[in-house]
């Protein structure tokens, strides 16, 4: 299966940067892996919803660009479908079964993702009601796909 990301903004924090290289390595012997990092806009404090929106617009803009129209779009959301791993795994399982070999995941910026984003993805999935910067979602999600191979292949796993 072909994986991406696509995200928006640069990881500049060394943590995050050193713990995505550990899955993306770990990840190798399961799947193809692509990383998309698109730019992100500077948002000024106390920006108003009509900004805001414009914001997610051209960081929209920039998403899209690497959505391939056959690709199965899932968008990480507020109000997505919640899993619990064993759930997610064969969820992931599932869409390889069904023939989807190139599954894009999304996570927007600071504001979130805008409509055409979401009305383009195929589903939206929440990992959590709580909200996670989205620096670190990167490392949450493939440490989710990670663990979604694991269980799928009847490899150990912290559970």
């Amino acid at each position: 299966m072909n994986i991406t990301l696509v995200t928006v903004g640069k990881i500049k924090e060394k943590y995050y940067r050193d713990a995505i290289a550990e899955y993306e390595k770990r990840l190798s012997r399961y799947c193809k892996l692509e990383m998309i990092e698109v730019a992100d806009e500077k948002t000024p404090d106390k920006a108003s919803a009509a900004l805001e929106d414009r914001i997610k617009q051209r960081e929209a803009e920039r998403i899209l660009r690497y959505i391939r129209e056959d690709a199965h779009c899932i968008a990480l959301a507020i109000g997505g479908k919640g899993y619990d791993s064993v759930g997610f795994a064969k969820h992931l399982e599932g869409l390889g079964l069904s023939g989807k070999s190139n599954v894009v995941f999304v996570i927007g910026g600071s504001l979130g993702l805008h409509g055409s984003v979401l009305q383009r993805a195929d589903e939206r999935i929440s990992f959590s009601a709580l909200t996670f910067p989205h620096q670190l979602m990167r490392v949450i999600l493939l440490e989710q796909i990670y663990r979604g191979y694991r269980i799928i292949n009847g490899e150990p796993y912290h559970k």
